[in-house]
């Protein structure tokens, strides 16, 4: 299992279990008790009191039938903002949770992987499952993240997405022939959208090769800010000689680019080859 800091004691993943145990031993009830009414096992719900397990969308709804505070959806309402967070780094929380949501413009680059804004489930949920020892649930955890970030591609005034992408990527085997052309299918369609731009970069750029990076453009004069990617940790800042290193960076590479209805030209013709 990955290893991450414990959620602090404020977090809802800790009110959850804090408050499953308060209401379990006021109704005197065992852990077995309320395992049984979950369909669960007594270990699953330690766990889950323990703030040591994500709780099931089912084990919110039993838990509201089965204690009933409020207005019978506290436990879901929990739940919601548990997955609501996204299920890799804590690190990355900050640029999902306050940068994401409220950028005006978000500029990508990615030399290996499809961006996660623009993954398909399948696509997200084949990468997750590689992992090094990562679990069953945190591959779902983190699919049911991923989805959720976003849904800010779909708000009423979306953000503005410029994303390139490495010639390669549309040929990286990433489940093969049951998951690749559902996602370049996604792609050219999501590209119809008047706030989404797609470009493909030749392979044969090189000041792309130092890796994935982000750059949030902020409302109300706030600093841009910037996510760069690693194996290890990534990196958001605002200090505004690392921003204008990416800046040029991404200019650098968008130069290698093909215009966006090449782009979309090449997509389609590498969909066609994967079926």
């Amino acid at each position: 299992m990955s290893v991450e800091p414990l959620p602090g004691p404020d977090s809802p993943r800790v009110r959850f279990g804090t408050e499953m145990r308060r209401l379990r031993e006021a109704a005197q009830l065992s852990q077995a008790a309320v395992a049984s009414r979950l369909g669960c096992t007594q270990t699953q719900v330690s766990r889950l009191e323990a703030a040591t397990r994500t709780p099931s969308r089912s084990d919110a709804e039993r838990l509201d039938q089965l204690f009933g505070p409020g207005d019978g959806a506290y436990f879901a309402g929990l739940r919601e903002r548990i997955v609501a967070a996204p299920g890799g780094p804590t690190w990355f929380r900050g640029w999902v949770e306050e940068i994401e949501p409220t950028a005006l413009v978000l500029r990508s680059w990615d030399p290996l992987l499809i961006p996660g804004l623009l993954q398909t489930e399948s696509y997200a949920r084949r990468i997750f499952s590689r992992e090094p020892l990562i679990t069953r649930d945190e591959v779902e955890e983190r699919v049911e993240a991923r989805m959720k970030r976003q849904g800010i591609i779909h708000r009423d005034v979306p953000p503005v997405i410029l994303a390139l992408i490495d010639e390669g990527v549309l040929r990286r085997r990433v489940g093969g022939a049951e998951v690749m052309p559902e996602q370049l299918a996604y792609l050219l369609e999501i590209a119809d959208s008047p706030t989404i731009s797609i470009q493909v970069v030749d392979h044969e750029c090189l000041p792309g090769l130092l890796g994935a990076f982000m750059i949030a453009e902020l409302p109300n004069g706030q600093p841009d800010t910037i996510h760069v990617d690693s194996s290890a940790e990534g990196h958001i800042t605002s200090e505004h000689g690392l921003v204008s290193s990416i800046r040029n960076r991404y200019e650098a590479i968008r130069l290698w680019a093909y215009p966006e209805h090449v782009s979309l030209k090449m997509i389609e013709d590498v969909k066609r080859e994967w079926t």
